[in-house]
Protein backbone atom coordinates (compact mmCIF):
# COMPACT_ATOMS: atom_id res chain seq x y z
CA UNK A 1 0.00 0.00 0.00
CA UNK A 2 1.02 3.52 -0.83
CA UNK A 3 0.98 6.04 2.14
CA UNK A 4 0.46 8.85 -0.20
CA UNK A 5 -3.09 6.84 -0.42
CA UNK A 6 -4.50 7.42 2.54
CA UNK A 7 -6.33 10.74 3.52
CA UNK A 8 -4.70 13.63 5.42
CA UNK A 9 -6.16 16.26 7.79
CA UNK A 10 -3.63 18.93 8.40
CA UNK A 11 -4.59 21.60 11.38
CA UNK A 12 -2.54 24.36 13.02
CA UNK A 13 -1.62 24.09 16.78
CA UNK A 14 -2.15 26.29 19.35
CA UNK A 15 0.45 28.78 20.53
CA UNK A 16 0.29 26.86 24.10
CA UNK A 17 0.68 23.62 22.15
CA UNK A 18 3.62 24.50 20.77
CA UNK A 19 2.54 26.12 17.22
CA UNK A 20 3.53 24.98 13.95
CA UNK A 21 0.74 21.71 12.16
CA UNK A 22 -0.15 18.64 13.10
CA UNK A 23 -1.45 16.05 10.29
CA UNK A 24 -3.23 13.17 11.25
CA UNK A 25 -4.24 9.94 8.70
CA UNK A 26 -8.02 9.01 10.20
CA UNK A 27 -8.23 5.97 8.82
CA UNK A 28 -5.01 4.43 10.58
CA UNK A 29 -5.81 4.94 13.98
CA UNK A 30 -3.39 6.42 16.31
CA UNK A 31 -0.90 7.71 13.07
CA UNK A 32 0.01 12.06 13.37
CA UNK A 33 2.84 13.68 13.30
CA UNK A 34 3.82 17.06 13.24
CA UNK A 35 5.71 20.08 12.00
CA UNK A 36 6.79 23.17 11.53
CA UNK A 37 5.22 23.90 8.08
CA UNK A 38 2.08 22.70 6.73
CA UNK A 39 4.56 20.91 4.35
CA UNK A 40 7.07 19.94 6.63
CA UNK A 41 3.77 17.88 8.31
CA UNK A 42 2.29 16.77 5.52
CA UNK A 43 6.05 14.96 4.59
CA UNK A 44 6.33 13.82 8.05
CA UNK A 45 2.80 11.91 8.02
CA UNK A 46 3.30 10.51 5.04
CA UNK A 47 6.77 8.62 6.42
CA UNK A 48 4.92 8.28 9.89
CA UNK A 49 1.80 6.49 7.78
CA UNK A 50 4.67 3.99 6.06
CA UNK A 51 5.87 3.14 9.48
CA UNK A 52 2.43 2.86 10.67
CA UNK A 53 2.16 0.07 7.74
CA UNK A 54 4.88 -1.77 8.58
CA UNK A 55 4.25 -2.03 12.08
CA UNK A 56 0.74 -3.84 11.41
CA UNK A 57 1.90 -6.06 9.00
CA UNK A 58 4.98 -6.97 11.00
CA UNK A 59 2.53 -7.67 14.00
CA UNK A 60 0.36 -9.34 11.96
CA UNK A 61 -2.79 -7.19 11.85
CA UNK A 62 -4.84 -5.74 9.24
CA UNK A 63 -4.19 -2.72 7.35
CA UNK A 64 -6.85 -0.27 6.01
CA UNK A 65 -7.28 -0.06 2.50
CA UNK A 66 -7.56 3.90 1.86
CA UNK A 67 -10.53 4.88 1.30
CA UNK A 68 -9.79 7.21 -1.91
CA UNK A 69 -7.70 6.45 -5.09
CA UNK A 70 -4.23 8.24 -5.95
CA UNK A 71 -4.92 10.92 -8.47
Amino acid sequence: MNPFDYEVDILPLSAADGGGYTAVAPELPGCRSDGETPQEALDNIYDAIGCWIEAAQEMGRPVPHPRRAAA
